[in-house]
């Protein structure tokens, strides 16, 4: 190719010469064909420049920066002082706080400052330049890892946010924006009344203490938070900044920064969606102790009812929850609760029993069961849940034929007196039916009444004095 554009180019000088050889025409045509092959071997000239891999030609911010005299694989100052590297860290949003996996999710703005003296440069100005992703494969950057954490990733819309600024005596900011999901060790033992302790840590994976210091950049001012924050289930009390060391045995001791921020539960949503519901179901047993001992059928179906219903708010709140082996704050008082509503059925077998047990002595001493037990009324009393007294009947058809009698003589007499008799006997038949209610009350029941809910005050007085 190259033997062939020397003779072209010889031609054209020789014909250049020579004017008299050749007509006026034919030297145009001759010096039109030199400038097309003259042209056409520089661009297959330029795209062979251009295939040759071997051949890389530095940008210009890479030859101001001089990155192709220096090995950038080492860290700054490599065989001296460790490079002190400052920190400071803009949170964004706690995104998620999950109690099952025990873990969090966080966004915010890490930011690193260094100096690396191969990256100065002559400026008059004395301005910064400011690069984007492209820059950091080609230069030295800290490697910050953040510890127990799950995942982790740096936002790539619409381009990778990353940003690198550098001054020109070699001082570096780099700014990441980043997402990390990390573990929370958190303590149930007070749930829901609790409060949490997170921290999300960091470090530099491969260089220790003696190759890189990690610092806060501006002390407890480094730790900058949104005043928006906001969680659905916790008030965010605190965030504080700190600092320490970690130890590997195989590779030494490391510079460790923290992000600490205790965070408080919202107790309301669990006083209306556990707390509440459970205490009504303890108040609702109780209502059988106000049932007649022989509504069989009301008072079981009750106690019954109550205990599915503390089983089935006990499972809702298992389910939202981890499998831990230590009793939480919320399952003592459910438990609590349930023994109390499971007592109350126990307290309706002893009542039952205890008349059952009445019964056979009435009937062993007298040979007959008396008005107050008659089988009649306790047959039916199990199937419909009232008491049925005979004498109380009759009482009743008596009277309404009297009524009808005296309503009858009212008309034709038209006398106002007629109407005290009745009176009189829906008082007496009023006081027989009062009088009935008391005899059939147990003893065990008009205790219970008192009893059950003064213990159950008393342990709600303990249970949220300790826990609140």
């Amino acid at each position: 190719m190259i033997l062939a554009s020397q003779s072209v180019f010889f031609t054209c000088i020789w014909v250049t010469l020579m004017p008299n050889a050749f007509a006026a025409a034919e030297i145009e045509k001759l010096q039109q064909r030199c400038s097309s092959s003259v042209t056409r071997t520089r661009k297959q000239e330029t795209r062979m420049r251009k295939d040759d891999s071997t051949k890389v030609w530095p940008l210009k911010y890479e030859q101001l920066l001089h990155i192709e005299d220096h090995d950038f694989a080492m860290r700054p100052g490599f065989g001296k002082s460790p490079v002190p590297v400052g920190i400071d860290v803009q949170i964004e949003s706690i995104d998620s706080i999950s109690e099952v996996n025990m873990d969090f999710t966080m966004t915010f703005y890490l930011r690193h400052y260094w100096k690396d003296e191969r990256l100065s440069f002559p400026s008059t100005t004395n301005k910064s330049m400011t690069f984007d992703h492209r820059l950091i494969k080609k230069i030295w950057v800290p490697d910050v890892f953040f510890v127990h954490s799950k995942r982790s990733f740096i936002h790539d819309t619409t381009v990778e946010n990353i940003m690198l600024r550098v001054r020109p005596d070699g001082n570096v900011l780099f700014s990441l924006r980043i997402t990390v999901s990390a573990m929370c060790f958190m303590d149930f033992s007070r749930f829901p009344l609790d409060t949490q302790n997170c921290s999300l840590e960091l470090e530099s994976y491969a260089y220790n203490e003696e190759d890189l210091m990690l610092y806060w950049k501006h002390g407890n001012k480094s730790l900058n938070t949104d005043e928006h924050i906001s969680l659905s289930q916790f008030f965010i009390e605190e965030f504080s900044a700190s600092s320490g060391f970690a130890f590997y045995s195989s590779t030494g001791w490391y510079n460790r920064l923290f992000i600490n921020f205790v965070l408080r539960r919202h107790v309301f949503f669990f006083v209306l969606q556990t707390y509440f519901p459970a205490m009504l179901m303890v108040i609702l047993s109780w209502v059988s102790f106000w049932i007649d001992r022989r509504a069989v059928p009301a008072r079981v179906s009750l106690g019954i009812t109550t205990v599915l219903t503390m089983s089935t708010i006990i499972s809702g709140m298992s389910a939202s929850m981890p499998q831990v082996s230590y009793i939480k704050a919320v399952d003592v008082y459910l438990w609590v609760s349930s023994l109390f509503v499971f007592l109350s059925i126990i307290e309706y077998a002893a009542v039952n029993y205890l008349t059952t047990v009445e019964e056979r002595k009435q009937f062993r001493k007298t040979g007959k069961i008396s008005g107050m037990y008659n089988i009649d009324a306790v047959q039916a009393m199990a199937f419909d849940g009232c008491y049925h007294d005979s004498e109380t009947d009759l009482d009743q058809t008596s009277i309404s034929l009297h009524s009808e009698e005296d309503s009858i003589r009212g008309r034709f007499t038209g006398s106002p007196s007629a109407d005290s008799p009745r009176i009189k006997r829906r008082k007496s038949l009023g006081g027989h039916t009062g009088r009935i209610i008391l005899e059939n009350n147990h003893v065990i029941d008009t205790y219970s009444r008192i009893l059950f809910p003064i213990v159950y005050i008393i342990f709600n007085l303990v249970y949220w004095g300790i826990y609140v």
